[in-house]
């Protein structure tokens, strides 16, 4: 999430538009690279096919989910061009392997008394039957993709009601279904418990307020939602398929686990939680069913090598933390564990093969997180240490579930050394570089102009020297993003990197720059959209960091002004100074002369937020009263820049093509 996959600025909700310059096919050289994987690697072990099916209740009866709006949240008929036994020479034959994998969508059975739901949204739906109702573990990304899951389960299960709800984790595609299968009005009459780890609703609302804009549209390179499902575009996530597109919604946890290991009894199933803080997610926890003998591990461990920095952005994760957490759980569940279930990808059976798995994942982070460590303090540089550990030891890099889907050895290292030492590897050459553009030119100059460097990387892409064109097609392009020859040949080269990668992020990053550099950014239609749960669950104090990061400081230059704020409804009162073209406050407190005092509601302050009340109608509503200066307030929201996230990437900013 993954999104912490974006939380407030929905990736789910872009609209994915077919590029229209066409795609090239894989030349010889790639086609060969990708060939030459079937020999890496033990393509014969079919265990994961067997597994992926095992269970079955029933598919989806119908081929698409419709969204609130009538459009598309999920087609099931998008990735039919994967049912091919042999992978195209366009898609890595891991890759596509796991493309497959992903690819088995329906309810499942995985022991008596607990049923899984997966392949209609990015993540999974686990059912546990209580005595006299359900329990849900997670909900999925969107309302629509949960109600037809739930669907699903009752045309085959009897109809109980739900009576808990379990958030194993702060990630938006957890939560953001839970209206799809339970009412306000049920949560707040008790009916339905709604169980979440401790820090929760921080996380969940927070994580992508003050970068949404950017996590949003790096995702869309991430996820690949803009490209189409077909071999030469996007073909799966590395979690799952894709994002659903629909409405994310979200009810407050009526109770949280406080505490490392917590046991409750829901609907007379036994449950102990375990909370595992700052590894996937800040607010995670596993859970442990010991009736059933079985282990939800969350995300903590899934069927690939996970993300230490998503490449939408984030904070870098805990590698050490996150295998401390595994060994815990490993040392405290793993021999009284018959089944293994996640949040993703398909359930593990067999005691042997679980303790195994969380061991090799186990291992897995620690090895990255220690090996980075002694190559840092030997004194290598991020990109040194990622070409010195290309893969993971063996056995372990010959084990499906360690290799690079989702996470990368090469980005995860850099992650490591990042979360230790930062940006700056130490070499005073990269203390204060020039910008992109103006480096570009100086090096391209140097280089004997466009032309001369543009020969130079023809013969680079036909010798097969894809990321030195890409790295050095960069350069042309930022010199001179008109330059049709450069862009197109930088397309080429992204292009092949994206064929060949084991990666499925890279894959989409790869390929929505090569599209992206052949058609130019498209604008959506219907932009980031927040989800208005989000939007009222932000605090006053998460409202006003967003204003700080969006105040221009060149308009604010030279201006003060000292706002007090008072919500009625609240009970709470801040004071706010713009001084120094910076935004701050102070909760309860107030300036004994300010500019003006704003009082209002919280709600008034979501309406707003949500673009269904805009200043001026709100103070001749008497929504909003103002003392003292009446422009002041006005005065600082024209200060505030307003963001979009069509931003470009893989050209100079500002260049439209």
């Amino acid at each position: 999430m993954r999104f912490a996959r974006p939380a407030l600025l929905v990736t789910a909700l872009l609209t994915a538009m077919s590029a229209s310059a066409a795609p090239k096919p894989a030349t010889p050289l790639t086609a060969q690279s990708n060939a030459e994987w079937l020999r890496k690697l033990p393509f014969s072990d079919r265990a994961d096919y067997e597994d992926a099916k095992r269970g079955l209740v029933a598919r989806f009866p119908e081929r698409t989910i419709k969204a609130a709006d009538g459009s598309v949240a999920w087609d099931f008929d998008a990735y039919a061009f994967e049912s091919a036994a042999d992978s195209p020479s366009t898609v890595n034959p891991s890759l596509w392997r796991l493309a497959q994998l992903n690819n088995e969508a329906g309810l499942f059975k995985v022991t008596d008394r607990v049923y899984q739901i997966r392949g209609n949204d990015l993540a999974n739906m686990n059912i546990i039957e209580g005595d006299t109702g359900l329990i849900v573990i997670d909900t999925l990304l969107t309302a629509e993709t949960a109600r037809a899951a739930l669907d699903l389960y009752y045309a085959h299960r009897p109809r109980k009601p739900i009576v808990a709800v379990i958030y194993t984790h702060s990630h938006a595609d957890h939560f953001g279904g839970v209206r799809g299968i339970v009412s306000d009005a049920d949560v707040k009459s008790g009916k339905v418990a709604i169980i979440a780890p401790h820090g929760f609703m921080d996380e969940a609302v927070s994580e992508n307020v003050l970068a949404g804009t950017a996590m949003s549209r790096r995702a869309q390179y991430m996820y690949g939602t803009n490209l189409p499902k077909r071999a030469t575009g996007q073909v799966d996530t590395g979690l799952g398929k894709a994002l659903a597109r629909g409405t994310m919604t979200l009810l407050a946890p009526t109770s949280l686990v406080e505490k490392p290991i917590e046991t409750r009894r829901i609907d007379g199933v036994d449950i102990e939680f375990q909370l595992t803080p700052g590894t996937e997610a800040p607010a995670e926890m596993n859970i442990y069913l010991p009736q059933f003998r079985t282990l939800c591990i969350a995300e903590n461990a899934v069927r690939t090598q996970h993300n230490l920095l998503t490449l939408r952005g984030a904070q870098v994760r805990d590698a050490k933390g996150w295998s401390y957490f595994l060994a815990q759980s490993l040392l405290r569940y793993g021999d009284r564990t018959d089944v293994l279930i996640g949040q993703h990808h398909w359930p593990t059976w067999g005691r042997a093969n679980i303790v195994e798995l969380l061991s090799d994942q186990r291992d897995m982070y620690a090895y990255l997180n220690d090996q980075t460590l002694r190559l840092m303090n030997l004194g290598y540089s991020p990109l040194e240490i990622a070409d010195q550990l290309k893969t993971l030891p063996q056995p372990l890099a010959s084990k499906w579930y360690a290799r690079d889907y989702y996470g990368s050895v090469s980005h995860n290292v850099r992650a490591v050394y990042q979360r230790y030492l930062g940006f700056y590897d130490g070499n005073p050459a990269h203390l204060n570089p020039l910008p992109p553009e103006s480096a570009a030119k100086k090096t391209i100059e140097w280089m004997g102009g466009a032309d001369a460097v543009l020969g130079k990387l023809r013969d680079a892409f036909a010798r097969g020297e894809y990321r030195w064109v890409a790295q050095i097609g960069n350069e042309l392009v930022f010199a001179d993003p008109s330059n049709e020859a450069a862009r197109a040949l930088q397309a080429d080269a992204l292009e092949q990197l994206g064929y060949q990668s084991e990666n499925a992020t890279w894959r989409n990053i790869y390929l929505s720059g090569a599209q992206e550099l052949r058609d130019g950014v498209r604008k959506s239609t219907q932009g980031a959209t927040s989800s208005s749960d989000l939007v009222r669950a932000l605090t006053v104090q998460n409202f006003f960091d967003f204003l700080a990061v969006r105040l221009n400081a060149d308009k604010a230059a030279g201006k003060t002004m000292t706002l007090n704020w008072q919500f009625t409804d609240l009970g709470q009162r801040y004071a706010m100074t713009l001084r120094n073209s910076a935004l701050t406050y102070v909760s309860e407190a107030q300036h004994t002369q300010p500019t003006a005092t704003v009082t209002l509601t919280k709600a008034t302050l979501d309406q707003i937020s949500l673009k269904q009340l805009t200043l001026p109608q709100a103070i001749q509503s008497g929504a909003i009263r103002i003392d003292g200066n009446p422009q002041a307030v006005a005065g600082l929201f024209g200060m505030l820049d307003t963001f979009d996230s069509s931003f470009n990437l893989v050209t100079p900013h500002g260049y439209q093509k």
